[in-house]
């Protein structure tokens, strides 16, 4: 009979955690919501394969040792947080001062899938979901079948549920085809956005 890498147990929370962590807003739930709006679905897709290739991976480092870096050069994580603050800043402004597309075409370009999958890397929630599931549900000696398991359940959920914010943000387009709706959408995502730094700075 084959072991399974992670006790039912901790699976079971893992799973749980993994959804409400997925599904509430942050940064990139915010973007893709944004993107669905501005871009729809489908070309929407790009960005949500390299949130869940990104954050997958990041799991899976995080568990192999990427927190003890931290622990080793404390440094490191105060960089890691002016970058993050500053992107996320410059994120929020190209949002809000996005141009409501022409007719039948969106204006601009939505992330690919190579930019989405290293925005996880300053993205303050996906290192805060990564280090928390690698601390908590990893078994003292699980090994690295035990991290390959976590990285590849939480990505398995991760991936539908920021979907779904494309999803919406898709179902919302032709509500905001008026450009003054759509400018201040943009400029609320932008605002949510920026809060999303706030655990952040007051940290």
């Amino acid at each position: 009979m084959i072991a399974m890498p992670l006790p039912s147990d901790l699976l079971a929370a893992l799973i749980l955690y993994a959804f409400v962590s997925s599904i509430t807003p942050g940064p990139n739930n915010l973007m893709l919501l944004a993107s669905g709006v501005n871009f729809g679905f489908r070309r929407t897709l790009p960005h949500m394969l390299g949130i869940g290739a990104g954050f997958t991976l990041m799991v899976a480092l995080t568990g192999w040792g990427l927190a003890g870096l931290f622990a080793l050069w404390p440094p490191l994580h105060l960089v890691l947080t002016v970058a993050s603050v500053a992107y996320l800043l410059w994120l929020a402004w190209k949002i809000a001062h996005a141009a409501p597309p022409a007719p039948g075409e969106a204006a601009g370009r939505p992330f690919g899938f190579w930019q989405a999958a290293g925005f996880q890397w300053v993205n303050p929630k996906a290192w805060s979901m990564a280090l928390t599931a690698s601390t908590l549900y990893l078994p003292p000696g699980g090994g690295n079948a035990a991290i390959l398991a976590l990285a590849l359940v939480f990505g398995a959920i991760n991936l539908p549920c920021v979907s779904t914010w494309a999803a919406m943000g898709s179902l919302l387009r032709g509500w905001l085809a008026d450009p003054a709706r759509l400018r201040l959408f943009n400029g609320a995502m932008a605002v949510l956005l920026v809060a999303t730094l706030w655990p952040v700075i007051r940290g």
